[in-house]
């Protein structure tokens, strides 16, 4: 047993509460309740689904190339590596972790997801083994103080849902070998479907995790095309001028940029609209565009970006809505004033804003 399970064992046990869930890993004979897979990208047979996760509607980032070393650190002081070319993608995201037959080895168990793939039409768009994928190729999701690997540009440990030593959080968790990966695309009626589908053999993740070593996994991510809801109120200047005149500032949901960088989204219009309305209605009103990040990713790293994307609304205002430059600062302080917890995906939604802040 590891000190480390046996240090949260005594802890719980002291507390007379000791969950069948911290029990060691074990092999598979069934799915984990409420998974299923999907029904555009059939198993290998005689896998196991065991971790799931879906979102209706969020962003993805397909890797086309190997993960090179970017100069950032991330929240874990791991340097970064990230793909210099891949696809931005947005849409219904599930993600299914497998494990796969004995003797099933990484390779095998990806063709076969390459067949399928073109026997529906698809194409493969980029593939890779070991290191030449970038990064860390003993890493899957979990580590610190080292350099991300390929299962991190995807999700870090910290995302999981899975219980403590169950078989999804084992199967993601633990130090890999034998790695191998492709991101496909699959045409469709309402638009293409991508895939990024990784497999590698589990190398160790401690002693709780025995009955999986050496078995293949198989993670899959499908990105659906799935349209946006419409459910974003856009601020409207005189709106936005009371809450200014009663708090001092207001703060805007409806200014999108791509993710991890300063380019504004196209849907941020109706909201830079109203910004330069009401600067256009009250004249004598100076203000600053304050960015503001969640918590994921390292300090210094968010306060940069939240600075380049205060930065960003500035320039187009004044370039595109003409609002004299005079009359905006911009300032960002990434984590530092959160509304909400950054412990759930809603409460890290409403950290990441811009703020109008009164200046005069």
């Amino acid at each position: 047993m590891s000190h480390w399970k046996a240090g949260v064992l005594l802890t719980l046990g002291l507390l007379g509460f000791i969950p069948a869930a911290l029990a060691d890993a074990t092999l598979p004979t069934k799915d984990i309740k409420g998974a299923a897979d999907n029904p555009l990208v059939p198993r290998y047979e005689g896998s196991f689904i065991v971790s799931y996760a879906q979102q209706k509607f969020t962003d993805f980032n397909l890797p086309l190339s190997p993960l090179e070393a970017n100069g950032k650190l991330d929240a874990m002081n791991n340097n970064v590596f990230a793909p210099k070319q891949s696809k931005d993608l947005e849409g219904q995201l599930t993600r299914l972790v497998y494990v796969e037959p004995e003797d099933r080895s990484p390779l095998e168990v990806l063709r076969n997801y390459q067949d399928a793939l073109k026997n529906a039409g698809g194409e493969v768009l980029w593939e890779c083994k070991d290191e030449d994928c970038g990064g860390s190729s003993v890493r899957s999701s979990s580590g610190g103080g080292g350099d991300t690997s390929l299962t991190m540009h995807f999700f870090k440990e910290k995302d999981l849902k899975d219980e403590a030593f169950s078989n999804g959080a084992c199967a993601v968790t633990a130090r890999i070998t034998d790695q191998r990966y492709f991101s496909g695309r699959l045409p469709g009626d309402g638009g293409d479907t991508f895939l990024a589908v990784q497999t590698y053999t589990i190398s160790s993740g401690g002693s709780y995790c025995d009955a999986l070593t050496n078995r293949t996994i198989a993670i899959v991510h499908i990105l659906e095309p799935k349209a946006r809801e419409q459910k974003m109120v856009v601020v409207k200047a005189e709106e936005m001028a009371k809450d200014i005149n009663a708090a001092g500032h207001v703060a805007l949901y409806g200014i999108l940029f791509d993710t991890d960088k300063a380019t504004l989204k196209p849907d941020s219009e109706p909201t830079l609209t109203e910004i330069a309305k009401l600067l256009a209605d009250n004249p004598d009103l100076k203000v600053v565009i304050v960015g503001h990040t969640d918590n994921v990713g390292a300090f210094d790293y968010n306060i940069d970006l939240s600075k380049k994307r205060a930065a960003a609304v500035v320039g187009a205002l004044t370039k595109r809505f003409q609002v004299p430059a005079d009359r905006m600062k911009s300032a960002g302080v990434g984590m530092v004033a959160p509304v909400a917890t950054n412990t759930t995906d809603d409460g890290r939604a409403k950290n990441r804003r811009v703020e109008v802040v009164r200046l005069n």
